[in-house]
């Protein structure tokens, strides 16, 4: 449903779970476009300057090369051309790759950045704009460089460009500063918003801290003993720190697995050496941050461990999705303790969400929680499943909702309504 809509030209905030497909649903839409020779205008004769028609932009250096990969593909033989800018790599070689002609500019903030402000970009030319996990793009880390890209240099107003955002997670608070970017959008929900696929198969275990490294064991030797094949069964763990990354690589390694890490102290020739060996199968086992847990699609990711749980829901559905995507079944354990407590009522809420079995100790714990007045993220509110703008406290016209329940697969689309406090021409499914 996504492309229909990119197609027919409208800005798009599209929320969607984990693994569903919205590199293509942005790569397709923007491809199709210059291949039709709408923008036939010359661009300013400028000394070494390029004018992409369609910028990307994504968090991470990896997420960025994939998408760009992804896009290479889908614009095969077309005459599309397709370049990659993000930092930790050689400039001279991106600044290179420009210089050779560039319609879709794929980025990470920082470097792209460092071009506009070298004079080697020019953005007057965007047709096409994309922010993929938007909701991390907008975050405050990101915030103030993607106002300085969209709105402070040459980029065209919104209107003028089409915009999509597309997210597995949209919080209220992001939808209302992502607003900034887009001119009268369609709000998209796909599926669960903010929930896993029913592909995974969540575990969720008492661990205390010090139990930890032996029941990580214990989980792989399972594997082994069950004659899983591990170049094609491989497993990412997910801790909370790049010291703590390093050191559980370590002890694996000593004792008879083959781990390799990635986190953001290593650098971009390591990490992208470390994900090569990890989709290979030569190193099985990936030690992790967060640098890993958005939009990377790795083949046979079959386990996802949670070997420290985050603090934030979000987070934790964004690293169980790097397994069961693309229509493949998967396996999700994590580790709980006392120390996790906050998170055990969304976690819960969640799993019940993916018909997934509650242990009753999580259920106590989420009780307990309960009575701290812990955030509810029923109705699609923590996750952003749900148009902000649908407030009733907020009304501004022209705007168009499509979803589907929290509370069941796949999506819907219905219209109709247009008055109450939604504002004029709000279409909804869930009425």
């Amino acid at each position: 449903m996504p492309i229909p809509i990119s197609l027919g030209g409208r800005d798009l905030m599209a929320c969607a779970q984990t693994g569903s497909g919205k590199t293509a649903a942005f790569c397709f839409p923007i491809i199709s476009g210059i291949m039709k020779g709408q923008f036939v205008q010359k661009p300013p004769q400028g000394r070494r300057m390029v004018y992409p028609l369609a910028l990307i932009l994504s968090p991470t250096r990896e997420l960025s090369c994939q998408i760009h990969d992804e896009a290479r593909k889908f614009s095969y033989q077309t005459g599309v051309r397709v370049v990659v800018a993000y930092g930790g790599a050689p400039i001279n070689q991106q600044l290179r790759d420009l210089e050779r002609g560039v319609d879709i500019l794929v980025a990470t903030p920082g470097r792209l950045v460092d071009l506009l402000e070298r004079a080697r970009v020019s953005l007057q030319m965007i047709r096409y704009l994309a922010l993929d996990e938007a909701d991390r793009m907008l975050d405050m880390g990101f915030e103030p460089q993607i106002r300085k890209i969209v709105q402070q240099m040459d980029m065209p107003q919104p209107g003028i460009r089409q915009t999509m955002l597309f997210s597995a997670t949209f919080p209220k608070e992001i939808q209302r500063l992502a607003s900034d970017f887009l001119s009268n959008y369609i709000f998209l929900a796909v599926g669960r918003v903010g929930s896993s696929t029913d592909l995974i198969v969540q575990r969720v275990e008492f661990v205390h801290e010090s139990d930890k490294r032996s029941h990580l064991m214990d989980l792989l030797h399972a594997q082994r003993s069950n004659g899983v094949d591990s170049k094609h069964s491989l497993t990412l763990v997910f801790v909370e720190t790049k010291k703590g990354a390093d050191a559980l690589e370590h002890w694996l390694f000593s004792n008879g697995f083959p781990a390799t890490t990635i986190h953001g102290d290593r650098t971009q020739q390591e990490r992208e050496q470390a994900l090569r060996s990890f989709k290979s199968g030569n190193t099985p086992i990936l030690v992790a941050t967060d640098v890993a847990a958005r939009g990377l699609d790795i083949p046979h990711v079959a386990h996802v461990v949670n070997f420290d749980l985050p603090n934030d829901i979000d987070d934790y559905v964004h690293r169980i999705g790097r397994t069961g995507r693309a229509g493949k079944s998967g396996l999700a354990t994590a580790f709980f303790n006392e120390n996790n407590a906050s998170l055990a009522r969304s976690l819960a809420e969640l799993m019940q969400e993916s018909n997934q079995e509650v242990p009753a100790w999580l259920s106590r714990y989420a009780a307990r929680s309960s009575f701290g007045g812990g955030k509810n993220r029923r109705g699609g509110g923590r996750f952003g499943g749900r148009d902000f703008r649908r407030d009733s406290s907020f009304n501004r016209g022209g705007a168009d909702y499509y979803g589907g329940s929290n509370n069941s697969s796949g999506y819907g689309a219905s219209g109709g309504y247009s008055g109450g406090g939604y504002g004029p021409g709000v279409t909804s499914a869930w009425d």
